[in-house]
């Protein structure tokens, strides 16, 4: 008999909101050995898993089943909403899930705990890469902490076989109903890594007090430096007491001196291209000053800094004059052509979609696989397109429309048009919604 086999409930009896999603969490003490996730809504758009560590969890079970047609028809009963709450615990996760004939079913997944040994090499190696503790709890796994796991013998995603099906319709593989419970536990796992960490033995609280007893964590369980925030700082009163108020934010941005006068420019001055260029610096100034002035400043990530050649498409978004637009390609080394398809990219997805247009890069290692296991999950086997790829670019074969992969693991829907490819469409995690969008715009027109 299995060492959970004398748990049977399926959590459906437990109600709260202790976290999003979850109803119940079973040790409020500190145990935390079972969590129980209320049935989730059927998934927006093709794809059921957002991050890398969730696809990779789906392909251990795509790749180990010996059935594809009862993957696929898991797949379509988690589509469906058949999937109930769903009961994580240390080596396995529960859920009751309706079959296709309205019957249902419990059914199980196993996944080997880890051993005392291979926790304290993780606690260990976690000690000595604090980036790992923060990222977990910001409830990101990147794929260096799981590298870093590996290398300390300590295997945190499944591999091929690794999860074990039970489900009382008898099957002895995985069934329709164990594959929908996989499809399912993808999602939680893509808003939540510790709940792959439960199933391989440890509860977030319990992970967080070996860390703490380790030294790699202050008493309250925060990752972050010793100190005071500013803003409470601030809000607590006693500081700067004549600070003066802010002042309001102008109606619009202030119209720069014209050039148009009886007074020549001089020698080598455009007139033209310099009032312009004052304009979209007074704009610049007003779009800064309302951030500065609105809620949140200061929480924003930072912008990166750009180049010459990507702030000249930024400047030639806004429809300067022919002359100007004609400055502007030549001085970003494009030509007349190219600065539109530039300048196109840029409406659609700013400097990140400029990138993807005009640099081509090799995927190689993890970054490949994760691509590739992206575009397997996107689509049903028989809706699948036939893709040529050529470094971080997939070109659907007979269609005129591409795929390209960006460093930050989205995708974005090419077309080609009069012999070029032009971006088509905005950027998805899901190569599926992204390639659907493209579809879309070109009924509908660039925005």
């Amino acid at each position: 008999m299995n060492q959970h086999d004398s748990d049977q409930d399926n959590g459906d009896e437990h109600n709260g909101d202790d976290h999003e999603g979850e109803a119940y969490e079973s040790d409020p003490a500190g145990a935390d050995l079972e969590r129980t996730f209320a049935a989730l809504p059927p998934p927006p758009g093709r794809g059921f898993a957002e991050t890398w560590w969730g696809r990779a969890w789906l392909k251990s079970l795509e790749d180990a089943a010996l059935d594809s047609e009862q993957v696929r028809a898991g797949r379509r009963l988690a589509r469906a909403g058949a999937v109930g709450a769903v009961s994580v615990r240390p080596g396995r996760i529960t859920a009751v899930v309706q079959g296709r004939d309205l019957t249902t079913h419990r059914s199980d997944v196993l996944l080997q705990q880890l051993s005392d040994e291979q926790w304290d090499r993780f606690l260990d190696m976690a000690v000595e890469q604090a980036g790992h503790i923060a990222a977990l709890l910001d409830r990101d796994m990147p794929p260096h902490l799981v590298e870093d796991s590996a290398a300390a013998g300590v295997e945190l995603l499944p591999g091929m076989g690794d999860l074990e099906p039970e489900c009382d319709c008898g099957a002895w593989d995985h069934c329709g109903h164990t594959a929908a419970l996989c499809y399912q536990v993808a999602r939680l796992l893509d808003h939540d890594p510790f709940v792959l960490l439960l199933m391989r033995g440890r509860g977030e609280r319990a992970l967080l007090d070996d860390l703490q007893s380790r030294g790699a964590m202050p008493a309250d369980g925060s990752a972050g430096p010793e100190g005071v925030d500013a803003a409470e700082a601030y809000a607590a009163g006693g500081i700067l007491p004549t600070l003066p108020a802010l002042p309001p934010l102008p109606d619009g941005p202030g119209a720069p001196p014209t050039l148009d006068t009886d007074v020549p420019p001089a020698p080598g001055v455009d007139a033209g291209a310099l009032e312009f260029l004052a304009a979209r610096t007074a704009v610049e100034a007003h779009r800064l000053l309302a951030e500065a002035l609105g809620a949140g400043h200061g929480q924003r990530p930072v912008e990166a800094e750009l180049t010459m050649a990507q702030d000249a498409v930024r400047l030639a978004v806004d429809s300067p004059s022919e002359a100007v637009s004609d400055r502007l390609a030549e001085g970003s080394g494009r030509g007349r052509d190219q600065l539109a398809s530039a300048v196109r990219a840029w409406r659609f997805g700013g400097s990140a979609a400029l990138s993807v247009l005009e640099e081509e890069w090799t995927v190689q290692g993890e970054v490949l696989a994760r691509a590739r296991a992206a575009l397997d999950s996107a689509w049903e086997e028989a809706e699948r397109p036939v893709l040529r790829a050529a470094r971080n670019r997939w070109t659907v074969v007979g269609a005129g429309s591409q795929l390209r992969l960006g460093h930050d693991g989205r995708w974005w829907p090419y077309q080609k048009q009069s012999g070029r490819w032009v971006l088509a469409g905005r950027a998805a995690q899901d190569p599926g919604t992204a390639l659907a969008s493209m579809e879309q715009t070109t009924v509908e027109g660039s925005p």
